[in-house]
């Protein structure tokens, strides 16, 4: 991971810029740098990953223009070679040094070439104009606001860069660029480009083969690679593919707390499976408790599901950064938004969940990916997500969606036929994962849950009333979640659309809580 940040005028104090750019050095810990433009202020911190010298530090310059740019290019070594042939000569073997060649020879329709996970702010030089973009779903974070002094737009990686600078901040809008005051869209990711009506062998050999390729760009680095391992499938999914493709053991971790956790046996038993160098990390309810406002400041959330699932996330990373040298995890997230959560098993139509699918990508970045991006970057290394590959998410978008549903008495049906074979145990393959809070232990949530029903009274209705401008906390548990953000981010709670929740409008699904576990068909996951 990186950060960038940019000002787009000269008149907000560059002391305050300063500060405000210093929240997020752990994004970047390597070097920073900023840049004084001729009408503005670009700032980077690097996290060195491709490129490792000094030559691979940001701003890019090309004549004029400059560029900052958080990201990964998956096959930028081809387009290299291409605008070499062009004339343009590299210094560094940076991925993101192709950006302004690729502006100065294509203009805007480059965001829609790109096969990448990246957040960027390009400052065109010749014509004074600031152009921002971000990826079709999110995976990069990026923020803007308008400066309190004098109205410039101000982009940064995450919202604290911009807490005290801005009024109103909001979240750049995924597959989007933003040009002379406008927002337009490059990728609708979630909408489908065809349907896929082909028989099932053939529809789950293209999950197979296109995840495949998915895992494999995301092996390319020039830092040490790490795998999280849950236990659950699409984690495990992801660690057996890179195993196999590096054909040497992989680095795994996995967490849980002392007494009750789900998933350590599986994580246990994948690895062996694999043969990955594996590592378990013990958490107990002092170590929840006292992580919770590190986690919520971490996050720019307050949504329920999410503070839950980070808190083993981040302790988890935690640990990684502290105990190596891994700078790179690969993650099971994006799967479930594709395939089905336990909920959408009460989807009463294909229409419905194909619906539902597409609402849950467009929203990705504010709920899972935030998560994965945030739990990982604060502890300086960078999420790589190989369910969000962008032809993988366009292929499974537009599989016709009565296939998806849940008629065949097992979640994700498509994805675990489409591996069937010996890439992992059967047992593994199919069974029914725990959600993720869960997995790591029954009293995570438990324990969070008594630790707030100790910290408020029968007046906790009146408490959550302050906070009624936006999402109103609803139970003990999520007033403490948003006492906490609002410390941090006052008045920013409409940053997040609305609480991560099942579709309440399905039978079934009217519940009060957002874990899986509250629903009638969750069963035997989680044992």
């Amino acid at each position: 991971m990186c950060s960038i940040f940019c000002c787009t005028d000269k008149t907000t104090d560059r002391q305050a810029l300063a500060a405000a750019f210093e929240k997020t050095i752990s994004r970047g810990p390597d070097m920073s740098e900023t840049a004084e433009l001729s009408s503005g202020f670009f700032g980077f911190h690097r996290l060195a990953i491709m490129g490792l010298n000094k030559e691979g530090m940001q701003p890019f310059f090309l004549g004029k223009n400059a560029v900052v740019c958080n990201g990964e290019i998956y096959g930028f070594r081809p387009m290299k070679r291409d605008l070499e042939k062009k004339g343009y000569v590299f210094r560094s073997d940076s991925d993101c040094e192709i950006l302004l060649p690729l502006y100065r020879e294509y203009g805007l329709k480059m965001f829609s070439m790109l096969d990448a996970e990246f957040a960027l702010v390009l400052y065109d030089g010749e014509k004074d104009e600031y152009i921002a973009a971000r990826d079709p779903i999110g995976i990069r974070p990026l923020y803007y606001g308008f400066s309190e002094t004098g109205g410039a737009i101000v982009f940064a990686s995450e919202p604290k860069n911009l807490v005290g600078l801005c009024g109103e901040i909001f979240p750049f809008p995924p597959g989007k660029y933003y040009y002379k005051g406008k927002f337009y869209t490059y990728c609708d990711i979630a909408a489908p480009q065809e349907k896929i009506c082909g028989g099932i062998e053939e529809v789950c050999a293209g999950i197979r083969e296109r995840l495949v390729e998915g895992v494999r760009k995301r092996l390319d680095s020039d830092a040490p690679l790490g795998f999280l391992l849950s236990g659950g499938l699409d984690s495990s999914l992801v660690c057996a593919i890179g195993a196999k493709i590096l054909a040497r053991p992989i680095k795994t971790f996995a967490i849980g707390m002392e007494s009750d956790a789900i998933d350590l046996k599986y994580a246990k038993e994948v690895a062996e499976y694999i043969g990955s160098e594996h590592e378990e990390i013990i958490i107990t309810k002092e170590d929840v408790l006292a992580s919770l406002e590190e986690v919520i400041y971490a996050l720019g959330s307050y949504d329920i599901t999410t503070v839950r699932a980070s808190v083993g996330m981040y302790l988890l990373c935690k640990a990684i950064r502290a105990r190596g040298d891994v700078r790179v995890l690969l993650t099971g997230e994006v799967s479930d938004e594709l395939f089905g959560y336990k909920y959408t098993d009460f989807a009463p139509s294909a229409e419905a969940f194909q619906k539902e699918a597409e609402k849950r990508v467009r929203e990705l970045h504010m709920y899972d990916v935030l998560r994965a991006d945030r739990c990982i970057s604060v502890n300086s290394m960078e999420a790589r997500v190989p369910f969000g590959d962008l032809g993988f998410v366009r292929y499974v978008m537009s599989i016709d969606p009565a296939m998806k549903l849940n008629t065949y008495g097992k979640g994700k049906y498509l994805l675990r036929k489409a591996f069937e074979g010996d890439l992992l145990p059967e047992n593994i393959l199919w069974r029914e994962k725990a959600a993720f809070s869960d997995a790591v232990g029954h009293s995570l949530v438990n324990d969070i849950k008594d630790y707030a029903e100790t910290r408020y009274g029968a007046d906790w209705e009146a408490l959550a009333e302050k906070y009624a401008y936006h999402a109103k906390p609803f139970t003990k548990e999520s007033l403490l979640y948003r006492e906490i953000f609002e410390k941090f981010y006052p008045g920013q709670a409409k940053m997040i659309k609305t609480f991560w929740m099942p579709n309440k409008n399905w039978e079934g699904c009217n519940v009060n809580d957002p874990s899986a576990r509250v629903l009638s068909n969750y069963g035997d996951s989680g044992k």
